[in-house]
């Protein structure tokens, strides 16, 4: 039977637009008509414009035709977080201190995109100033519960095939937590692989640029196309554009060493889902052995709640400022917090991060990857919150290219991601470990 053009992979997208077999304008009228269908009740677009997206697909057309070159994702919709700039797309932020708010250049992932011959279908819905405040999205999969969050929309048009691909961002567990919950593939790469440039500055040790989508193969494309060295990003180093996709095509030479590690947040486990995942590396075999962290780790999460409060408070004080009676309580009082820090315990912080991360290195020893929750359970119930993201953080803090793969499933039926965490710039290892586990 064949595939429905809206729920098409991203490389097979790509490969059908290129090829011929199918148009960019047929892809993108079935992604709409998709959206269409089911926007009611998902809620995961803040900007669409049907008829744009249609232009830019006719125009992907009209240069195929023409003998043009193609990029790699030649005429395939991706959906854009809206806390990423785009220059002919309102960029809000989730706030209405930015309601309307035009930039006059696109981020650089976008520049990216467009250069590969992306179409850009849409914005999707962020939580407030990619915080904790929910936007309106609902989980596809049961629309009583939250979607995740920061990056809600473009996990939840991705599982809901509206689009094959969205980009996201991740400062604490804004990408990996979604995921899970939504059923679908989010991949943070290493920090500093992707530019930042033109997307909102939160926390700058921290905030990372990722990927949705629904198999490693497309999120290692996807990922791909992104990776540029942008000397305006302060984070990036010069080194060259990894190759993701090689890895996942050819066959293994081993198994992969993984490492089963609970961390000092396993208490904030829900049992079942803990289960789970314990059952779940029990079936690996022996490629499986439960690694404990050392003691230094149990300060991780304070360590990172301490740079993400004084960063945050230092890049929002100005909306802060100028109108904090339309920001959500609760990040009043996050930005309020961070003004009391004091700086000698943001430079402590700072340092402490680095120790941990080569703390971290060091305790990886020879495994290739560790296999960790992707998030506390299921999606809870009730649109008021995003979930707790504290099964990201001490990745996210030490910078680690980390994937959520939806293997497994809660006792309500509910999606369940599996989180793989690899070593510092082996992101391309980590993808092909991701591939043979997916069995893509």
């Amino acid at each position: 039977m064949e595939t429905p053009l809206n729920q098409m992979g991203l490389a097979q997208a790509a490969e059908a637009v290129a090829s011929g077999r199918i148009s960019s304008e047929r892809l993108v009228s079935a992604c709409l008509e998709r959206i269409k269908q089911r926007e009611p009740e998902v809620d995961a677009w803040i900007h669409l414009d049907p008829e744009y997206a249609l232009i830019q697909a006719r125009a992907a057309d009209r240069a195929q035709a023409g003998g043009d070159a193609l990029g790699p994702l030649h005429g395939v919709p991706i959906g854009i977080k809206d806390i990423i700039d785009t220059k002919d797309m309102p960029t809000q932020n989730g706030t209405v201190l930015h309601w309307g708010r035009q930039p006059a250049e696109d981020a650089a992932v976008v520049s990216l995109l467009r250069e590969a011959g992306a179409i850009i279908l849409g914005k999707t819905v962020t939580a407030e100033l990619a915080v904790y405040a929910p936007g309106k999205t609902k989980n596809p999969h049961d629309p009583s519960r939250t979607p995740g969050g920061s990056s809600s929309g473009s996990a939840a048009a991705v599982a809901d095939f509206m689009a094959p691909g969205a980009l996201g961002t991740q400062t604490n567990g804004s990408m990996i937590r979604p995921a899970s919950f939504c059923g679908v593939v989010g991949y943070k790469p290493s920090f500093g692989r992707i530019s930042r440039r033109g997307v909102l500055c939160q926390c700058p040790s921290l905030d990372q640029v990722g990927v949705f989508t629904r198999t490693a193969e497309d999120a290692a494309l996807l990922a791909q196309t992104l990776m540029a060295y942008d000397p305006s990003d302060s984070g990036m180093r010069p080194v060259a554009r990894p190759d993701l996709i090689s890895g996942l095509k050819r066959p293994p030479e081993a198994a992969p060493r993984l490492a089963l590690v609970k961390s000092p947040v396993w208490p904030e486990v829900e049992p079942g889902a803990g289960r789970a995942l314990i059952d779940y590396a029990a079936g690996l075999g022996s490629m499986v052995q439960e690694l404990e962290l050392p003691p230094l780790f149990e300060r991780a999460v304070e360590v990172h709640r301490s740079l993400m409060l004084t960063e945050m408070s230092a890049s929002y004080r100005e909306l802060y400022e100028r109108g904090k009676g339309q920001l959500s309580e609760r990040l009043r009082s996050l930005i309020e917090q961070g003004m009391e820090r004091r700086a000698v315990d943001y430079i402590q912080a700072g340092r402490m991060q680095q120790k941990l991360k080569s703390a971290m290195h060091e305790a990886m020893g020879e495994y290739d990857a560790i296999i960790t929750p992707a998030s506390t359970g299921e999606a809870p119930v009730g649109l008021e919150t995003t979930g707790n993201p504290i099964c990201c953080t001490i990745w996210t803090l030490c910078g680690l290219p980390s994937i959520t793969l939806p293997l497994l499933k809660g006792r309500a039926g509910m999606p369940l991601g599996v989180q793989l965490v690899g070593r510092a710039g082996e992101d391309a290892k980590l993808l092909c470990i991701a591939g043979q586990l997916m069995g893509n």
